[in-house]
């Protein structure tokens, strides 16, 4: 039995909102020496990509609307197989940058497909 593609979708803005938590007030540094909250994070956004490589497969046409999707997966399988390449400052820059955006849209997307 297929999930609903909302499940998939709600994974996102919770992912991400625990993100932004983990790293709350903490500046590149504190970040980077961090060898928990950089585990923690790095799973977030596994949680992120998957669930949209997911939704991709499932509903192609609502991923479609989540801007860089693809890009969102393709970062969540750098951070799985290329685990020993990760720039923790690409990582950061995107907590800081991308996922507000992502969480937002996620979001919104949420809220006009409305309950199950």
């Amino acid at each position: 039995m297929e999930r609903d593609p909302r499940a998939y979708l709600w994974e996102v803005p919770q992912a991400a909102e625990a993100i932004l938590t983990f790293t709350a007030g903490l500046d590149f540094a504190a970040y980077a020496q961090s060898e928990l909250v950089q585990s923690a994070v790095e799973r977030k956004f596994e949680i992120i990509g998957e669930a949209l490589g997911q939704l991709s497969k499932y509903a192609p046409d609502l991923a479609a609307r989540v801007t860089h999707s693809r890009r969102v997966v393709d970062f969540r399988n750098q951070l799985i197989h290329g685990y020993h390449q990760v720039k923790h400052d690409i990582v950061r820059h995107t907590v800081q940058t991308e996922l507000p955006a992502l969480r937002a849209e996620a979001t919104l997307l949420l809220d006009e497909l409305g309950p199950a």
